[in-house]
């Protein structure tokens, strides 16, 4: 659940950060802002709920 919840952060973060430079007709230029900030957030939450129980 580690992984999972870093690669959802990072993920959703670096798309954020570096979007594509060329886009497909039936692409988004960049990923919506609102939708992006939540998955952030879910990632996180994980994130931090797998260190908690792997180190207690």
């Amino acid at each position: 659940m580690l992984a999972v919840g870093g690669a959802l952060t990072l993920g959703t973060a670096t798309a954020l950060i570096n979007p594509k430079s060329e886009v497909d007709e039936d692409e988004l230029e960049r990923p919506p802002l609102g939708r992006s900030l939540i998955q952030i957030a879910i990632g996180l939450v994980v994130v931090i709920w797998a260190a908690v129980s792997l180190f207690n």
